[in-house]
């Protein structure tokens, strides 16, 4: 996609969310850290829905820690790889008490050391919690930056990098937002809503949907 284009892309969806957030659960910036570890190959809605007792007594890395993880297993059994979810998130915590007195870093390296956090989680919560302009590619980000053009990609990496040289400065800080937001609720992965769609002209996307559909 040619820079102009890209640079309207973004424009549209701006005029779309013009101020996205996360559709995470969260009470502060470790919380909402928590909530992005379980998130991984599961929906926010799912979450959400596992996090809200956990988060009402347990929102610090020493209540986690109290609460062990048999406990958090407990509150966390419906989402998908919970076991290994648990005992990422007791690691971490424990971690965060050790060499980070109990607060979330705000650099990627650290937050990458923790246990069970990646690329992707760091990202969120560098842009979520500290408002710094990074991008997290996700499977919806993924998909609409391949799928329309704007930064295609065989790796989560790939396309990250190309995100970061297409999108204009002044769209980078809601960037993943606005990216996510847009492949969740129209440019799904099975049925596109194209014919809502705000950038159909710019999508390079050959197989677009019609109203009949």
């Amino acid at each position: 996609m040619k820079k102009t284009d890209a640079a309207e892309f973004m424009k549209r969806l701006a005029a779309r969310i013009p101020a996205p957030v996360t559709e995470l659960k969260f009470k502060n910036p470790y919380t909402l850290l928590v909530a992005v570890v379980l998130s991984a190959q599961a929906t926010d809605v799912g979450v959400n829905k596992a996090t809200k007792k956990l988060f009402a007594a347990t929102d610090t890395p020493e209540k986690m820690v109290a609460l062990g993880e048999a406990g958090l297993k407990k509150h966390i059994r419906t989402i998908g790889l919970y076991n290994a979810k648990a005992r990422n998130i007791i690691a971490l915590s424990a971690m965060l008490i050790e060499r980070h007195d109990s607060q979330v870093p705000d650099n990627r390296a650290q937050l990458e050391a923790l246990p069970g956090v990646g690329r992707k989680t760091a990202g969120v919560v560098l842009n979520t919690v500290f408002g710094q302009p990074t991008i997290a590619v996700d499977t919806h980000v993924f998909r609409v930056a391949n799928r329309s053009g704007l930064a295609r990609g065989k790796t989560p990496d790939q396309v990250e990098d190309k995100l970061y040289k297409a999108v204009p400065q002044e769209y980078l800080q809601h960037a993943h937002h606005w990216l996510i937001l847009f492949g969740r609720y129209v440019c799904k992965a099975r049925n596109p809503d194209c014919p809502a769609c705000e950038v159909r002209e710019l999508c390079a996307f050959k197989a677009k949907t019609t109203e009949s559909e």
